[in-house]
């Protein structure tokens, strides 16, 4: 690895542990980079799941006063997520490469698509809570959504944390910052659980793993604390400008 392309991992750690905090799918930003640096799509995401799981951990960390009184509930919600990681895993690692590699531009499409409609669900959910002022409670429809989402950020990580924020926001009536937590305790649930496994049984590049690691555990705090100040529309314009130049890159390889 040179100097340079340290760098510029590193860089990408911290503005995926930034962009994870704040709106999620940071993951369209470092796997992007690895790939362009010539590391295999299947190494990518194994990398990116144990680099970035730091800085989850510390994106949640920075939206804890959010979660006051909230954290018996974020527990029965993280039971679902972890085994639906843990299912996320073994497809990976039982699956052919080629075809995770033949898939991999879909989903990252598919996340791609979801930062677009991200602002419109959000808008959605306001209105559907502002006309029925009804409390709504988890019930066992999103808990099966959030352990096939884990399933599907077990798998591939990107965009899960949008995923969450859209079925949260439609099943539950708590307010979006909370939910932000939410999300953010949930998705570290994810990572570290894929990335303890991948650590183990998984192709992954233990430099690759460092730099994200520091740069995601920065980037974490920094979406708690400045990230929420940031133009939302900024974050997401740099998501989805990435993931499409992923996209074109991963199907002309």
């Amino acid at each position: 690895m040179t100097w340079w392309h340290a760098v510029v991992i590193f860089i990408a750690g911290m503005w995926a542990g930034t962009i994870n905090t704040v709106v999620g799918s940071g993951t369209l930003v470092t796997f992007p980079v690895l790939v362009a640096l010539g590391y295999p799509p299947v190494t990518a995401t194994t990398s990116n799941a144990v680099g970035l799981a730091p800085g989850t951990i510390s994106g949640a960390y920075g939206y804890r006063h959010e979660l006051v009184g909230y954290w018996p509930q974020v527990v029965r919600f993280a039971v679902a997520s972890f085994f639906g990681a843990i299912g996320g895993t073994i497809l990976l690692l039982t699956l052919p490469k080629d075809a995770f590699e033949k898939i991999v531009p879909v989903l990252v499409g598919l996340a791609v698509v979801l930062v677009i409609v991200q602002p419109k669900v959000s808008k959605w959910v306001q209105k559907r809570r502002e006309a029925n002022g009804r409390e709504h409670h988890a019930g066992p429809l999103l808990f099966g959504l959030l352990f096939v989402i884990g399933i599907y950020g077990g798998y591939f990580t990107a965009a899960q944390g949008v995923m969450m924020m859209a079925v949260m926001g439609m099943l539950l009536s708590e307010p979006l910052q909370r939910l932000n937590g939410v999300k953010n305790v949930l998705s570290a649930v994810v990572n570290i659980v894929a990335g303890t496994i991948y650590a183990f049984v998984a192709p992954v590049s233990w430099p690759v793993i460092g730099l994200l690691a520091l740069g995601s555990t920065i980037g974490g705090q920094l979406g708690a604390k400045i990230g929420r100040k940031l133009p939302p529309t900024v974050l997401r314009g740099v998501i989805v400008v990435i993931g499409l130049a992923a996209v074109v890159q991963l199907i002309l390889k």
